[in-house]
């Protein structure tokens, strides 16, 4: 999966140093369990997200979308100070496959729930949230390990999934444009509210228990393509966009489907993507509750 990359966080204070940094428990993270998390600017906006699992008691794997690696580790580093932890770029040190359907359980031994991890031989797998009903996991292994036995799976499929698994990976088009809970990340496992500080914390803990929260993301469907960072206008305020494109996959139906995040009066029919009389946007339902319907 060229679109993603490494991380490594080493040495014995890792832990800590990502627990003061992202929206995430990593100070109670054991080895069978992973953590989706955020990195966010004081004003609480994303800059990144992130897959994290321990390798060793003393090695975190952060995996990112490559194209925001750079500037995330650059930031990252620089609130290391006196902590016993180096952050590099691994990308190259890992081979990223994804796992769906029913090889998920032949190569997993099992199907598992979402952030659930397990090790095999020199390889970790993480289980993610389904698409579509179909289980998908992310198996990570040193660069060179043989790939898991099954057939190839082409690579336009597992990024459909990724968006109908309704789980938005930000990306470069859409930093610092949402807090968390516009990606529905505090219904999906992204969010710890029972955690230490970390930056934006105070302004995820407002949204969340102030009722200031006025966008969620939804699952769409569109005719033609749309581009990830893309405007979404609804017909009866054409002067004001009302929400953003998250994450676009071309469908094996046709058209494309995306991830959006959207003002949650907006939420509806006649949407349109790009300009108030573009592309139009269809909503489906979310594949997960919400957390305020749990």
């Amino acid at each position: 999966m060229p679109h993603l990359g490494v991380i490594r966080v080493e040495g014995e204070d890792a832990a800590s140093f990502l627990q003061g940094q992202l929206t995430q428990d990593f100070a109670l993270l054991t080895p069978q369990q992973a953590r989706l998390a955020a990195y966010l600017t004081a004003k609480g906006r994303m800059q990144a997200s992130f897959i994290g699992f321990k390798r060793s008691g003393t090695e975190i794997l952060l995996v990112c979308s490559r194209d925001l690696l750079a500037a995330t580790l650059k930031r990252l580093s620089m609130f290391v100070l006196r902590a016993k932890a180096r952050l590099t770029d691994a990308t190259a040190d890992f081979a990223l496959l994804g796992i769906a359907g029913d090889a998920v359980a032949s190569v997993a031994g099992g199907t598992q729930p979402a952030w659930a991890k397990a090790d095999l031989g020199a390889a970790c797998i993480v289980h993610l949230y389904p698409a579509d009903g179909q289980p998908r996991a992310l198996w990570v292994a040193p660069a060179g390990t043989p790939a898991p036995d099954g057939a190839a799976l082409d690579p336009a499929l597992w990024l459909w999934g990724e968006v109908r698994s309704g789980i938005a990976t930000l990306s470069a088009p859409v930093v610092d444009a949402f807090v968390p809970q516009m990606l529905n990340y505090e219904s999906v496992g992204g969010v710890n509210f029972k955690k230490g500080c970390y930056p934006g914390q105070e302004v995820v803990a407002r949204s969340q228990f102030r009722g200031t929260l006025k966008r969620r993301a939804y699952v769409g469907h569109a005719s033609a393509p749309v581009a990830v960072g893309a405007e979404i206008f609804h017909t009866s305020d054409p002067e004001q966009p009302c929400g953003t494109v998250v994450q676009a996959a071309t469908s094996p139906t046709g058209g494309v489907d995306a991830i959006v995040s959207l003002q949650i009066a907006a939420a509806g029919d006649a949407l349109r993507v790009g300009t108030p009389d573009g592309v139009p946007l269809t909503l489906g339902p979310l594949p997960y509750a919400l957390l305020e319907d749990l």
